[in-house]
C-alpha cells in the first residue's frame, strides 16, 4: 500500500501532515471495515489483532484491514465464543480475553482494540510505552484515567 500503515502516520516524530478531518476519516473507514467483518458476511470474522500496524492505507489514505492471522470464523447466531488461548497484542487485548472469570467472548473484543486504536490516534502515542518517565504512563488508559 503507497502510504504503508497506519502507525507510520500517528507515531511518526516528523510532523503530521493528515488533517484531523483526515484522521475522522481513516477511523471511520476502520470502524465500517470492522462493521463489515462482524456484520456483513455470511461468517462472522472476528479479527483478534486491530491496531494502527494493521491499517493500510492506499494513495487516498483509505484505510484497509489488514492481517488476519489471528482471526476467526463464527456463525453470526453465535452470541459468546470460546478460545482456547488468548488472541491479539498486548495493549489493544481486550480483558475478557486473558481474565477468563469477566465472561464470555464476544464480537465486543475487536470493537475493545479499535477504541485503544482510537486511543493511540487521539494521543498520538502508543498506548503501551515501556520508555515513559512516569510509571503511570506505562500503560494509556492507566494515565489517561490518573
Amino acid at each position: 500500500m503507497k502510504n504503508e500503515s497506519l502507525d507510520k502516520i500517528i507515531f511518526s516524530t516528523e510532523n503530521n501532515t493528515l488533517s484531523w478531518q483526515k484522521m475522522f476519516e481513516i477511523e471511520l473507514g476502520v470502524a465500517r471495515g470492522i462493521e463489515y467483518l462482524h456484520r456483513g458476511c455470511e461468517m462472522q470474522i472476528l479479527h483478534f489483532d486491530i491496531k494502527p500496524h494493521n491499517i493500510l492505507l492506499d494513495e487516498n489514505f483509505t484505510p484497509k484491514v489488514s492481517d488476519f492471522g489471528l482471526a476467526k470464523l463464527y456463525s453470526v447466531d453465535d452470541d459468546i465464543i470460546s478460545l482456547t488461548a488468548a488472541r491479539g497484542t498486548v495493549g489493544y487485548m481486550a480483558p475478557e480475553l486473558f481474565y477468563k472469570n469477566l465472561g464470555g467472548i464476544l464480537y465486543k473484543a475487536d470493537v475493545y482494540s479499535f477504541g485503544m486504536m482510537l486511543m493511540d490516534i487521539i494521543g498520538k502515542r502508543k498506548n503501551l510505552n515501556a520508555s515513559a518517565e512516569h510509571s503511570s504512563q506505562i500503560y494509556f488508559p492507566s494515565w489517561i484515567y490518573d
